[in-house]
């Protein structure tokens, strides 16, 4: 059974709010793991939906897609019932491996029939590629190896965390071995043995894998190429294109490299545009000075300046000729770029600014003693389900402890959660963040200085932003008040790699108090302050 590609041709996607992709040209073949970069709102999702045939009603598509038929899309959020069990979930998942079994085993006695060889035959075709008989005992494993081996197949989706929904939609995928399958940040919520199980899966699928990610770790392990849906006028490869062959490490350093050419380019041109447009005007003062005849030759004086104003002439024609062309070969300027623009947190008093004794949260996480010193910058770190987030949550107030003593002396305390909640989603960027801080903060710290959310989206509404964009501006929101002590919950999923990158070096030169719950590797490893690890 032969694997078809994903060819995606001249793909545009618009919305009301505006045009998100445009003229999209990618072609993914099998045993290919391309993973789609750039800045947030820039479409990575939006790509994946359409691949996917999930659109939205509103949305306005032109261009042509090629799919395989087995085609499986998890997006960021799985979308599974909240009424359905973890058993329905696997059934449905194994059903049509079964029944191609079923059908094989029972036909095989009945090739004599051509209609029956044909069923048959594809039949047979189908549960070889996916590994049918092996199905069953590939569920089982696989839920095993991704921690859900515990939970009760009967416990319904709507009680399971957000990382549980994520490493079942991916035990999921893992048992069905699709011949096409798209990941929409599929390591958000997942600890380090589940994001391993996930990579050795990917790299033996011998199908189509296309996926968005911000794990910088996990793109230098799996990626075989990435596809740049923000790239620079001279393109991802340096040559117009998009495709980048290889992992986030090198394209990080390619990337500088084509955003300094494209900037000294447009330099250079402008340059030359200037000195062409100048020339356009020339006079005759630039070929010979209007002096009077000295031998009072009027004849040879009319005849000599005749010469200067076609010299004049033929010179403007070639400025102008020459300028038209330069204009229209122009790179287009380059744009200043998002960079984040503030300190995270303000100093505050010295002394400990968070005491925890003997902590306490039924059935979420134990500590016995923490403690978190003025200007300290903390990780906090642990596998999937020993309370990080929960931390966080009493530290702010927003989780009551069962059980257990916790001081928190800061003046002022701000909290990044993982899922940003603004209420109506209609209400505009900009009129958000000015509700959120106040008016006078508001004016003083305008939203469009902080380098976290586009001037262009400050009058969007906020329903219309991507995922990675509420996140912006929820940490906006955090870092305009400037709390003495600031709470970061996963900082780093959803955001563009750009600003993952920016967002470390900003927590390491901030004066302020920061505590940071984080899976993600790269952090991690470059993490240079001390570090508390929680434990199931």
């Amino acid at each position: 059974m032969s694997l078809n590609p994903i060819v995606v041709r001249d793909l545009s996607v618009s919305f009301r709010s505006g045009s998100v992709l445009a003229g999209i040209d990618l072609t993914v073949s099998p045993g290919e793991r391309i993973a789609l970069v750039g800045e947030n709102g820039a479409g990575k999702s939006t790509l994946l939906r359409a691949v996917a045939g999930r659109l939205p009603g509103s949305a306005q598509r032109t261009g042509t897609l090629e799919t395989p038929d087995d085609l499986v899309w998890l997006p960021q959020e799985p979308p599974f019932r909240d009424a359905a069990s973890i058993e329905d979930v696997l059934a449905t998942t194994l059903r049509p491996l079964r029944e191609a079994v079923a059908t094989v085993e029972t036909l095989a006695d009945r090739l004599d029939d051509p209609q029956v060889a044909e069923t048959y035959a594809s039949a047979l075709d189908f549960a070889v590629a996916h590994d049918a008989w092996d199905a069953d005992r590939r569920a089982m494993l696989a839920a095993e190896r991704l921690g859900l081996s515990g939970l009760d197949r009967e416990r319904p989706i709507s009680t399971l965390s957000g990382g549980q929904r994520t490493r079942l939609a991916l035990a999921t995928a893992i048992t069905r071995r699709p011949d096409a399958l798209l990941l929409d940040e599929p390591t958000n919520h997942l600890d380090d043995e589940a994001v391993s199980v996930l990579g050795e899966f990917l790299r033996e699928l011998p199908g189509v894998v296309l996926m968005a990610s911000h794990d910088r770790v996990f793109l230098d392990e799996v990626a075989t190429g990435l596809f740049d849906l923000d790239p620079t006028a001279f393109g991802t490869d340096g040559a117009g294109g998009r495709l980048f062959g290889g992992g986030w490490s090198a394209y990080e350093e390619a990337r500088q490299a084509a955003r300094e050419r494209w900037e000294q380019t447009y330099a250079e041109q402008q340059d030359e545009l200037k000195r062409l447009r100048t020339a356009t005007k020339i006079g005759n003062d630039a070929i010979a000075h209007n002096r009077g005849p000295t031998d009072n030759d009027k004849f040879i004086y009319k005849f000599k300046g005749s010469n200067v104003e076609r010299t004049v002439a033929r010179r403007k024609k070639d400025a102008t000729r020459r300028l038209e062309e330069a204009e229209e070969a122009q790179v287009r300027k380059p744009p200043p770029p998002l960079r984040l623009n503030a300190s995270l947190s303000a100093a505050g008093a010295s002394g400990r600014m968070v005491v925890v004794r003997d902590l306490v949260v039924e059935e979420r996480v134990s500590l016995p003693v923490l403690d978190v010193t003025a200007g300290e910058h903390l990780l906090i770190t642990g596998p999937n389900g020993s309370g990080k987030s929960t931390l966080l949550g009493v530290i702010s107030g927003r989780v009551k402890p069962t059980s257990g003593e916790v001081q928190v002396s800061a003046r002022h305390v701000e909290e990044l959660t993982q899922d940003p909640q603004f209420g109506d989603l209609r209400r505009k960027v900009a009129d958000v963040y000015r509700e959120s801080v106040g008016e006078m903060l508001a004016d003083q710290v305008p939203l469009r200085d902080l380098g976290l959310v586009h001037p262009r989206d400050l009058n969007r509404p906020v329903g219309a932003l991507s995922v990675g964009q509420r996140r912006r501006l929820d940490l906006a929101v955090a870092i305009a008040t400037g709390p003495d002590l600031l709470l970061l919950d996963e900082p780093t999923n959803h955001i563009s790699l750009t600003l993952a990158g920016e967002l470390e070096e900003a927590i390491g030169v901030t004066p302020g108090t920061i505590v940071v719950a984080s899976h993600d590797r790269w952090l991690r490893r470059r993490w240079s302050g001390p570090e508390y690890r929680l434990v199931p």
